[in-house]
């Protein structure tokens, strides 16, 4: 019964989730997720609560998997060369791009203008402000490539067609 109950409420917040939002097939949002107009998503893609705040473009690679409790925010104040302190009223928007294969675990955050590049994963409680490099295990506030995944083992998996 209890299984029963997760696939109802997994297929209600996928469907929910995704309304008005360009994705792929096999997409599932297993918690609420907000998404905006700007949002495109991959073919299987495994969601645990997103929120996505911002008028930049977000877009989101195939056999993505996070925890719950991502943020990714792309639209900032002008705070630097504004006309008031400590901003003023105008805005910019920076786009992100998470490529393929990518993990992000519980409770990221993820600032505009960044790629998180193929098959990297990103440690709970981090935030991602730069760039990450494919296949690179990234943590920390900012969040940094402290280690590197077996590359002939992920391409052999990637080859094999061997995804979650």
């Amino acid at each position: 019964m209890r299984t029963l109950i997760k696939k109802i409420y997994s297929k209600i917040n996928t469907t929910r989730s995704l309304r008005g939002v360009k994705h792929g097939v096999g997409v599932k949002c297993n918690f609420p997720c907000h998404f905006t107009a700007k949002t495109e998503i991959g073919n299987n893609c495994h969601f645990n609560g997103m929120n996505i705040s911002g008028s930049g473009k977000v877009v989101i690679g195939s056999n993505f998997h996070s925890g719950k409790n991502i943020r990714i925010l792309t639209t900032f104040h002008n705070f630097d060369h504004g006309t008031a302190i400590p901003y003023d009223k105008t805005t910019y928007d920076r786009d992100v791009i998470i490529e393929d294969n990518v993990w992000l675990g519980e409770s990221v955050m993820i600032l505009g203008g960044v790629t998180i590049g193929e098959g990297a994963v990103i440690q709970a409680g981090s935030v991602v402000c730069k760039d990450v490099s494919p296949l690179a295990i990234a943590g920390g506030h900012p969040a940094v490539p402290f280690k590197y995944r077996d590359k002939n083992h992920y391409y052999q998996l990637k080859e094999q067609g061997s995804f979650m």
